[in-house]
């Protein structure tokens, strides 16, 4: 059975949205606090399905759940951390964080969040890898979780709105659903793998003095 075969046996409408959202929800959460789940895909398949259903406000209910499980994965990734970080035997989470956290973008991370605190906080979800280390660098610098909130809020309605304009042009090039979800699962793919693929190149091009000094430096 073919893809598109199984499109083609999708319940009615109000079936997948019944379905759907719950789950969209639960996957990008989920996906906020593991890297387990490939969110950016998740929301751009949901906008493709969303823009060949007939109810109008199924792509703009897509963009809001999708921000909101993304809030809520992030205060949650948060409040945990900072249990860690108040705790003299620290925390798994803290300590998941730190693994997740390359330490040259973590520097990086912090050296920016003294000045522009705000704007890394939005651009911080829009950059590949690049949420995990800001927010383990908000954590370092203790910063409240209300201040955090506030600078998350944002990036996570860009992000939403980003990943589902990428399923919106992905379906919008395509008449068969199946088509267009394929093209926005691979444009999202190459635009998270591109950059991590070129950090590597440009680490592996590096002399080997300049890779281990990078490494005790951290």
């Amino acid at each position: 059975m073919t893809l598109q075969d199984v499109v083609g046996q999708l319940p009615p409408e109000s079936t997948q949205q019944a379905v759907g959202y719950p789950t969209l929800f639960l996957l990008v959460a989920l996906g906020a606090l593991v890297p387990v789940v490939p969110t950016g895909a998740v929301v751009s398949t949901a906008a493709v399905v969303a823009l060949h259903q007939t109810a109008p406000l199924s792509v703009f209910f897509v963009f809001v759940v999708s921000a909101s499980a993304a809030f809520l994965g992030d205060i949650t990734l948060y409040w945990l951390g900072r249990r860690g970080v108040g705790s003299r035997n620290g925390s798994k989470w803290l300590e998941a964080l730190r693994a997740r956290a390359a330490p040259d973008r973590l520097e990086q991370a912090q050296r920016k969040l003294d000045d522009h605190s705000g704007t890394v906080l939005v651009l911080s979800r829009l950059v590949p890898a690049g949420r995990i280390p800001v927010m383990l660098a908000c954590l370092m610098s203790r910063m409240p979780m209300a201040r955090f909130a506030r600078g998350d809020a944002p990036a996570c309605l860009a992000w939403a709105a980003t990943y589902g304009v990428i399923g919106i042009l992905g379906g919008s090039l395509f008449d068969e659903p199946w088509e267009g979800v394929l093209a926005a699962v691979g444009l999202t793919l190459l635009l998270s793998g591109v950059p991590a693929l070129w950090r590597r190149l440009r680490r592996w091009r590096r002399p080997p003095g300049r890779r281990s000094s990078g490494g005790q430096h951290a």
